[in-house]
């Protein structure tokens, strides 16, 4: 059916494309049309940077004897016209039987091209909906959450290298997260941090303790050099940010 560019209504007030209906029905069929099987990305959350296109996969299956167009699952908060920003582009009727069709779907996010807001990170409600030939369609909420999240970004850096078994190892390091109003990563402070360790020739690292970020999201832990082997720090995200690891930094114990 080929890629649409929805500018679709956000907190701010934006014109829609379509048409956005006050509320959005909880039920099925309520104009003739029954959304089934609805996935967003899996189920897990979307997490958006500040230059590079994030394409998600969706998919549902649509029953109706109505002759149709434009069918889609989106994602808005508080009413049907408070959606994201987003292309998309959604696959044609793969017959299932009689009336019934199995869709894939790709929303396409670019913060790059469109202007995202802060505010818009966390939950998302997810619903489905067609316009029929003629006029008039369908919209039903699906009972889905979806969480958009700003990327996070971590640095590490451990010192001195090499060092003597039994001296201290200074570990910093520094977190950032993606600002989609700027569209540049920016200091994110009071953010609890995992420190891990894989020792030399081990295939897996290991949590050694937890540091706290101060408020510009600098990093630095002290460790006692016991082995050669590499650091790196972990941040596991919340409701409005994504996780993200360090690269690792190898220090050589003598």
């Amino acid at each position: 059916m080929g890629k649409q560019v929805w500018r679709v209504v956000m907190a701010g007030g934006a014109a829609a494309v379509f048409t956005a209906v006050a509320a959005v029905p909880a039920g099925a069929a309520e104009g003739g049309v029954s959304f089934t099987r609805v996935q967003v990305n899996s189920g897990k959350p979307i997490v958006i940077g500040v230059s590079k296109e994030v394409a998600v996969p969706a998919s549902f299956r649509m029953t109706t004897a109505h002759k149709w167009k434009w069918p889609a699952v989106f994602l808005y908060r508080g009413s049907a016209g408070d959606r994201l920003w987003h292309a998309v582009e959604t696959s044609d009727c793969i017959t299932v039987s009689s009336g019934v069709c199995d869709f894939n779907e790709t929303m396409y996010f670019d913060p790059s091209v469109w202007d995202m807001r802060n505010s818009e990170a966390g939950a998302w409600k997810v619903a489905a909906e067609v316009y029929f030939n003629g006029g008039g369609g369908d919209t039903d909420d699906k009972g889905l959450t979806v969480y958009v999240k700003r990327n996070s970004r971590l640095t590490v850096n451990a010192s001195p290298e090499p060092v003597s078994k039994g001296k201290t190892i200074t570990v910093t390091g520094k977190v950032t997260r993606a600002n989609w109003e700027t569209r540049k990563y920016a200091s994110y402070g009071g953010r609890t941090v995992s420190l891990q360790f894989k020792p030399a020739g081990a295939a897996s690292y290991t949590t050694v303790k937890k540091a706290y970020a101060n408020g510009s999201g600098d990093l630095r832990t002290t460790v006692k050099a016991s082995q050669t082997g590499t650091w790196r720090w972990v941040y596991y995200g919340n409701t409005t940010t994504g996780p993200s690891t360090s690269s690792g930094d190898n220090v050589v114990v003598k």
